[in-house]
């Protein structure tokens, strides 16, 4: 989880520099940013270092499943789609891009790194002795996995997830972090580590069978608060986004519907993406066989049932 963190620092801190662009700029507007391809390198030389150790010791496909490895390729992309293709620059003029940026980030790229079980794979890339005193090191250490404990506990995480996505779309910080690089570099950081920590329980529960009722809440409660924070932007009678009103002429849209597109990108598809994360926890408890099982005659006689 920390190495995740630090790769992707580089990925999440790029934020948007120069002219909004205009229809005309679109495919002219990838972002070939260093700091954005060193960190993505990073991270897939790092993991595809560890799985090949792994299965080299247990075998093809075992440790890290394939599918593992699929998804952790599928975050990367999104991370590379949201912060390289025009989408970066576009999110400049539009806030329904924006919108869809990050969302790409949060519900996308997130979980789909974690599914890919990075922390194994990370371990895995060190040498023996390294590994050997990392383990030590944190299994010794007292501050930060007391941290770490209580970050991922599920009511911790969804409340610095969903406090995240409602302060960051109030107009006053999205405002500021339109105005201001700095600014805009700690939304994109929130953004992406709190859906970090926010995902970790789901998959971790999903991996140790918990509770699925509390997996279930914790997932249908964080849909719910996406689609009245997505709802509230579509409705609103007037543009809340200042930032954006002399941008989304040149794209024959009106701040009030370039902000309720956005809105409701963030009611549908990303309250979507919440309950579709329902599924892998769900699945195996429909598929598991009842618990009743048909009566015998012992048993009928024993409940007085003639």
């Amino acid at each position: 989880m920390a190495w995740l963190v630090l790769a992707a620092w580089p990925c999440v801190a790029w934020a948007h520099t120069g002219r909004a662009p205009e229809p005309h700029d679109l495919w002219s507007s990838w972002t070939f940013a260093p700091g954005v391809i060193v960190g993505l390198a990073l991270g897939v030389w790092c993991y595809a270092r560890g799985v090949r150790r792994v299965w080299h010791a247990a075998g093809r496909g075992r440790g890290v499943a394939p599918w593992r490895v699929a998804c952790f390729a599928g975050g990367i992309l999104a991370v590379a789609l949201a912060l390289l293709s025009p989408i970066d620059k576009v999110a400049t003029a539009l806030f329904a891009v924006h919108m869809t940026q990050h969302m790409l980030l949060v519900v996308v790229a997130a979980p789909l790194l974690l599914a890919g079980d990075p922390g194994l794979a990370t371990l895995w890339a060190l040498d023996v002795g390294a590994r050997r005193r990392s383990t030590a090191w944190w299994r010794s250490a007292r501050v930060l996995p007391a941290i770490w404990r209580t970050l991922r506990l599920p009511l911790v995480a969804w409340t610095l997830h969903v406090a995240t996505l409602w302060a960051w779309h109030m107009p006053s910080l999205y405002g500021a972090a339109l105005r201001d690089e700095r600014v805009h570099v700690v939304e994109h950081a929130a953004f992406f580590l709190t859906a970090l920590v926010f995902w970790y329980p789901v998959l971790e529960r999903a991996r140790a069978r918990a509770r699925i009722g509390t997996t279930v809440l914790y997932l249908f409660a964080a849909a719910l608060q996406c689609t009245f924070l997505g709802a509230a932007i579509t409705f609103a009678r007037h543009p809340w986004y200042i930032g954006h009103y002399a941008t989304t002429a040149a794209w024959t849209l009106t701040p009030l519907e370039d902000q309720q597109l956005a809105g409701l990108i963030m009611w549908i598809p990303a309250s979507l993406a919440y309950l579709v994360a329902l599924v892998p926890s769900v699945l195996p408890v429909l598929r598991s066989p009842p618990r009743w099982t048909e009566p015998t005659i012992a048993g009928v006689s024993a409940r007085g049932i003639p």
